[in-house]
């Protein structure tokens, strides 16, 4: 997904500019750290204290050039209006939180808000249409039937949460005025890996079959997660 997200930006904005990102539900600080360290200025709101603490504790080791491009403000996704000022940023990155909210749209609205004009929004999103794959590539041929008709699942860390389709999130994408201009597929062959494995041999030849499927039909389609990209008009 890293490598997506930056050719959309290297897609998007001159080489060299020094991007104002938004990170929405940072979780650890992953994506943020890693674009401050490309040199943009990145806020990210987050409001797990234990999210909060981890991303703290990384960006702690960081050098002070890094951690001056870093701001952590603790709170909710669905309250950036009450942060920030519409059309603060170039880009906000959503990634992982819209499973955990049941009415997504204001969500998302609030999130082009933030944009400016020609800005980049990024999603990354359960896949609805491939709730059937895990179960069925397992063996779990019950759980398969079951997961074909809903858009509801059990995660990985024991929790019901919500999936979203992509024909869903493209109107959606339209109607808050940040339609849809590119979509990938993420985890296309490993979603069945456990999670905490050892990263096998050959791993660069791996994340090149899965960067591969990730932009080609039809197993972008069928991919645990989807990224979508929508840009601001």
């Amino acid at each position: 997904m890293a490598r997506q997200l930056d050719e959309q930006i290297a897609g998007r904005f001159p080489v060299g500019q020094r991007l104002r990102v938004l990170d929405v539900g940072m979780g650890q600080g992953t994506q943020a750290l890693r674009l401050a360290r490309a040199g943009h200025q990145v806020t990210g709101i987050e409001r797990e204290p234990t999210m909060i603490a981890a991303a703290r504790e990384a960006l702690a080791g960081e050098p002070e050039g890094i951690r001056e491009r870093v701001r952590i403000v603790e709170g909710d996704g669905r309250d950036t209006g009450v942060h920030f000022l519409p059309g603060s940023f170039d880009v906000v990155l959503c990634h992982g939180v819209l499973m955990y909210v049941e009415e997504p749209d204001a969500l998302l609205a609030g999130l082009a808000r933030m944009l400016a004009p020609g800005g980049l929004l990024s999603l990354l999103v359960r896949n609805a249409d491939a709730l059937a794959m895990r179960p069925g590539l397992s063996g779990d041929w019950a759980g398969a039937m079951g997961a074909f008709d809903t858009c509801s699942y059990r995660n990985r860390l024991g929790l019901e949460v919500r999936a979203d389709r992509l024909t869903t999130l493209t109107a959606a994408l339209a109607g808050i005025g940040a339609p849809l201009h590119s979509w990938y597929g993420v985890r296309v062959f490993t979603d069945t890996a456990a999670d905490g494995a050892e990263p096998p041999a050959g791993l660069e030849t791996l994340l090149a079959a899965e960067e591969r499927a990730g932009r080609t039909d039809p197993y972008r389609a069928v991919a645990a997660l989807l990224h979508l990209c929508g840009v601001r008009g």
